[in-house]
């Protein structure tokens, strides 16, 4: 299934990474307390509820006597990558938002779960691998980039981001994944 993935330019090319320049872009996200592996899941399940309609659309519905605001569900696109970093209070889990949209525009979810923002333009170190979703899979790899980018003097904050590229139904062996962590000027 073709979905619209973030846009970037890479500035650099080590043999483990890359060093990626993204713009800004739009983000519906909620926050799970559980398990890496649960929260995934879960987050998941909330933010594809958002999507496939349980929102109120921010399309202007223009008729003869009134210019009033449609609360009809509105189906968003799926987009990618799907995102989830350890937060404070659990895992923050992020589904990008299509590039047609604005925050004025986004439809408006019905869960409090769920919230909006605009993420700032920035520089990511993203190491790329297929297979699972395993926690032990991500910290393999987060701690293979981490090391990499030790080695090159490549200095970083935040939080690491596992990022999810395929659908839950792709065979595994076949899913595409990346750690990303953001790279200091």
């Amino acid at each position: 299934m073709a979905v619209e993935e973030r846009p970037f330019t890479i500035e650099a090319k080590a043999e483990e990474y890359e060093i990626r320049k993204y713009g800004s872009n739009l983000v519906a996200e909620t926050t799970i307390a559980a398990s890496f592996r649960e929260a995934g899941k879960r987050g998941f399940r909330i933010l594809a509820d958002y999507l496939f309609g349980n929102n109120r659309s921010m399309t202007k519905l223009a008729t003869p006597k009134f210019n009033t605001r449609w609360t009809r569900p509105e189906r968003v696109a799926m987009t990618a990558p799907v995102t989830q970093m350890r937060s404070p209070w659990g895992f923050l889990v992020q589904f990008s938002m299509p590039s047609s949209y604005s925050l004025a525009t986004l439809p408006r979810p019905n869960d409090a779960r769920i919230h909006l923002r605009e993420i700032s333009p920035r520089r990511i170190a993203a190491i790329s691998y297929s297979g699972s979703w395993s926690e032990a899979h991500f910290h393999l790899k987060r701690n293979e980039l981490v090391a990499a980018l030790k080695r090159d003097g490549v200095h970083t904050t935040g939080e690491p981001v596992f990022a999810r590229f395929n659908s839950p139904f792709q065979l595994w062996f076949l899913r595409r994944n990346e750690i990303w962590i953001e790279v200091t000027p």
